[in-house]
């Protein structure tokens, strides 16, 4: 059995996070990366850096049993997803891994999941840890902007249309079908599940246009509330026009689709406002990186979210729901 060493050199910090990233220290950013006590970073001159942590338990945040590759993309996707929320650019990460014991069949694909996302989003991998234990893994992504240009939850203003990526509903459909026995990843729902696609590209490019964002990792109706919360605003939507993955009604029915699009949670879109003069020139921004943006409604005065059923508004992830114990 491998040491948690040698692990870590046969996996995440030898030839492959080698290839995977790139030299370290030629335009990384990297002084001193995997080995030390400490990675040492450079960012760019005259930006500010972004830093989020999200922790992925087996069975809660993905099926133990997935592919190992498939859960290597996903625990770094949802992690790049608060990245791209902020319109910053991925730079470095380090990861935190609890293994219940040292298959080298299942790390080796783990890994090739998590640094080919690596390689897409041209992020570098600098250090980490190796426990023994339950399933879980955590990853910090740091990424960056130019100074002042971070999209926040906060800054919605009364009047700004909202407006989301892609399509909704997808997480919750690819649970269903992977409970319901689907396990071939070229089903649309069960990748937008297990292979969730991090808005980087078109959250730098709404920098500049955007009043507020936040990905859509809970449910649209409890990140909803989040941003409203943070900018002293309420919402109307218009559920009508919410956008739905592909295949979505065909496996859940209609009121069902709509119901996982509203309160699914595991979208990893982004959920943006805006003023409605700036909508056409976001949207061309977003079609250049190939993300479709759909207006959903609109951020106003009055406190609260109208245009949906009140029932719904409790629903959508949360680890600690009001009232449990």
């Amino acid at each position: 059995m491998l040491s948690e060493f040698e692990l870590i050199t046969r996996y995440f910090a030898g030839p492959a996070q080698s290839a995977a990233a790139g030299v370290p220290g030629v335009g990384s950013g990297v002084v001193l990366g995997p080995g030390d006590d400490c990675a040492v970073l450079a960012p760019t001159p005259g930006s500010q850096l972004a830093i989020s942590v999200d922790s992925s338990l087996a069975d809660v945040h993905f099926p133990a049993d997935a592919p190992a590759a498939a859960i290597g993309h996903r625990v770094l996707a949802v992690a790049l997803s608060d990245l791209a929320a902020m319109g910053a650019r991925a730079r470095w990460c380090v990861m935190a891994i609890t293994l219940p014991e040292a298959d080298d069949a299942w790390l080796a694909g783990f890994a090739e999941g998590f640094h080919a996302l690596c390689r897409a989003c041209e992020m570098i991998l600098v250090g980490g840890d190796v426990t023994r234990g339950p399933l879980s893994v955590s990853v910090t992504v740091h990424g960056e902007f130019p100074a002042g240009q971070a999209l926040t939850r906060g800054g919605g203003k009364a009047g700004d249309v909202l407006a989301v990526t892609g399509s909704l509903g997808g997480g919750r459909g690819g649970l269903d079908a992977w409970y319901a026995g689907e396990r071939e990843l070229d089903d649309p729902l069960l990748a937008a599940y297990l292979l969730p696609q991090p808005r980087l590209a078109a959250g730098e490019a709404l920098r500049g246009l955007a009043h507020s964002a936040i990905d859509i990792s809970d449910g649209l109706l409890v990140d909803l509330d989040h941003l409203c919360t943070a900018s002293g605003l309420g919402a109307e939507l218009e559920a009508a026009d919410l956008p739905l993955s592909a295949g979505l009604v065909a496996r859940l029915g209609e009121a069902a689709a709509r119901e996982a699009a509203l309160c699914g949670g595991d979208d990893y879109e982004l959920l943006i406002s805006l003023p409605a003069a700036q909508f056409e020139t976001a949207r061309q921004r977003l079609a250049a990186v190939d993300v479709p943006l759909t207006v959903i409604g609109r951020l106003r005065q009055a406190p609260g979210i109208a245009g949906v059923d009140a029932g719904l508004l409790r629903n959508g992830w949360r680890h600690f729901p009001e009232g449990a114990s």
